[in-house]
């Protein structure tokens, strides 16, 4: 696989001279004179310029080797992920959701049917019609009693009646609600068998464990529901480095199924104990919102320790040659017979740490880090070209 890759690239690189020293070779014999480059200057035409996959940017700061190397996992907060069941059991009727379903909060998820229910509202609209009557009874036995006519004995009995049937009809409607149906709203003519399961959060489908025709009992999952909107980042430390970290500091983490893409968070959190590994839990927000993260996912971390940072670049805007180290920058853009040519600049620089696909970089004195562009991507093509092109004008 890696011979593969390898010969991709050296083709490329081929094809890349070869358009160079042509796009070059085409002025000869123009009776227009071409103005000689500096030997640590590259030019390069439009064409030229896409061929060679040159991305720019400017250097960037951070710290490189007071940074503590983590790994853990992408994962949310406990009300974020929500278990779904039911409190009375039922056979499920309906559900079209499968993993990775988006839902919204209150969307129905399921439909599940029980006799059980039908018995449930029933004995709920009998107490509510039964404690009519012992309210109009308690109160009608209140007032009798008030003028002697009522013996004191049937006014207790009215009331306690009345009591009961009201801690009965409130009980009731509280059972009614556990699954989901409003009893304000319940009549003689609206008694269902089914009930809807709806989503108490909004997010997408983790997990489906039910189908239709399945009995899901009051202890069953049936499904889970995660919110990704506000995801955490749980590391693993060491327990040396316990003291070197504190709610705060700034974390870059990238995955590693997409090492060229790195992004930040922060520190929110330090656990209290520490595990049979040696580790003690660091949790931290993720700073960017981003689709590709997932809860569950491996991370590698870098955990800032708040000192100096330092000027860093990609390790692959930083060239080595000769036993020295090069990036390229750009210089400016000009017209050439109605083409549009752009130059590139080749500055020495030294190079420091490594770690996390950047590098350490100290520039020159006269290099003004909030101005310049440097060339991110496609610069060994651009030395590649200066060195074996021969002749620079293009």
């Amino acid at each position: 696989m890696k011979s593969i890759k390898a010969e991709s690239k050296f083709l490329f690189l081929i094809m890349f001279v070869a358009i160079f020293v042509i796009g070059c070779k085409s002025k000869v014999g123009t009776s227009d004179a071409h103005e000689e480059l500096p030997a640590n200057t590259v030019e390069m035409n439009d064409d030229q310029y896409k061929v060679a996959g040159i991305e720019l940017g400017q250097v960037q700061y951070r710290e490189m080797g007071n940074a503590l190397k983590v790994n853990g996992l992408i994962s949310v907060p406990p009300q974020d992920f929500v278990s779904v069941s039911v409190s009375m059991g039922g056979f499920v009727k309906n559900t079209d959701l499968v993993q990775g379903s988006q839902v919204a909060k209150g969307q129905t998820l399921a439909i599940i049917e029980n006799p059980e229910f039908i018995e449930l509202q029933q004995n709920y609209l009998e107490a509510r019609n039964n404690l009519e009557y012992a309210e109009a009874d308690y109160k009608r036995q209140k007032d009798l009693n008030a003028e002697n006519i009522s013996s004191t004995k049937s006014y207790q009995l009215a009331l306690s009646e009345y009591k009961n049937l009201k801690i009965k009809t409130f009980a009731l409607e509280q059972k009614l609600a556990l699954i989901g149906i409003d009893a304000k709203q319940l009549t003689e003519d609206k008694i269902s068998r089914s009930v809807s399961v709806v989503s108490p959060i909004s997010g997408f489908v983790k997990t489906v464990n039910v189908n239709i025709g399945k009995y899901v009992n009051p202890t069953d999952v049936m499904f889970e529901i995660v919110n990704n909107q506000k995801l955490t980042l749980e590391l693993s430390l060491y327990e040396k480095d316990v003291a070197k970290v504190s709610a705060g500091q700034k974390i870059r983490f990238s995955m590693p199924n997409k090492p060229g893409k790195e992004l930040a968070g922060l520190v929110y959190q330090v656990g209290k104990t520490i595990g049979e590994d040696k580790t003690i839990k660091v949790y931290a927000s993720v700073s960017n919102e981003d689709k590709d993260l997932l809860p569950g996912m491996y991370v590698n971390a870098m955990i800032e320790s708040g000192k100096d940072s330092t000027t860093v670049l990609p390790d692959e805007a930083v060239l080595s040659f000769d036993d020295k180290n090069y990036i390229f920058v750009y210089k400016d853009k000009r017209k050439e017979k109605n083409k549009d040519i752009t130059d590139f600049l080749m500055i020495e620089v030294k190079k420091g740490v490594s770690n996390s696909g950047f590098s350490e970089v100290i520039l020159p004195k006269d290099f003004d880090i909030s101005k310049m562009k440097v060339v991110m991507k496609g610069a060994y093509n651009l030395l590649s070209a200066l060195k074996n092109a021969g002749d620079m004008a293009c």
